[in-house]
């Protein structure tokens, strides 16, 4: 069994990922849409977030700071805190973060690794606390790593936050259950701006395909909509 996945985003209807680009509303602004993203975020009752590494990169500041003494780099993975009760989870393939302990906002950190993670990172990470799991495979089978997040950790309903390469990686891979958008009135229409879902020169067709579950107003001129991912049908 994997995690129940949900991609909760906030956008504008021409797709930005970047709220500081967008054009004003008399109907709000951006602290109104974020405090409204937060309520959804609640709302949806998951036991974990997950963002990719640049994402995760802006919240942990942390620099490389190597373990002063030995300590055991357990492969394939090592959960510090079991019994933890909520998750924040960062796509980390080439073992760039760093953390300056095992939680982020009060949830315990767990890093999915690539399999060519130095000892030393995987050291550094144990010492601070933080739990990780390494992939045992060339390329990062994510299913198989959440599901041993759920089976290890109870991790059973996942909030998938960004950024867009990684949306559009867990969408192509069959790992998403849900899109949550919280559409705001505003725009950015800049030429080549990130999407809040990307996914190579091909993108998605082919791969996906959605049914609306809900469309609710609310309020400062938003929108909440939620569509449910399913495989795509077969032709003929």
């Amino acid at each position: 069994m994997k995690p129940y996945v949900i991609c909760l985003m906030i956008t504008s209807p021409d797709g930005s990922l970047h709220p500081s680009r967008w054009t004003r509303s008399p109907d709000g602004e951006r602290s109104d849409w974020s405090a409204l993203y937060d309520k959804i975020h609640a709302q949806h009752a998951a036991t974990a977030w997950m963002v990719g590494r640049v994402t995760m990169a802006e919240m942990s500041k942390a620099k490389a700071h190597p373990p002063t003494g030995a300590v055991a780099a357990k492969r394939p993975h090592h959960f510090a805190r079991p019994g933890a009760s909520s998750f924040a989870i960062a796509l980390d393939p080439g073992g760039k973060l760093h953390f300056a302990g095992d939680e982020l906002f009060g949830d315990h950190v767990v890093v999915l690794l690539g399999p060519d993670v130095p000892e030393s990172h995987l050291a550094e990470l144990a010492a601070d606390g933080v739990s990780y799991v390494v992939s045992e495979t060339r390329e990062m089978d994510l299913g198989a790593m959440l599901a041993l997040l759920e089976k290890e950790l109870g991790i059973t309903r996942i909030l998938l936050e960004g950024g867009a390469s990684v949306n559009g990686s867990m969408l192509a891979a069959g790992l998403v259950n849900e899109i949550s958008l919280v559409i705001a009135p505003a725009l950015e229409a800049r030429v080549d701006s990130d999407r809040v879902i990307v996914f190579g020169k091909d993108g998605l067709a082919g791969k996906v395909e959605l049914s609306l579950m809900s469309c609710d107003v609310l309020d400062h001129g938003a929108l909440h909509v939620r569509y449910a991912v399913k495989a795509p049908r077969a032709e003929g």
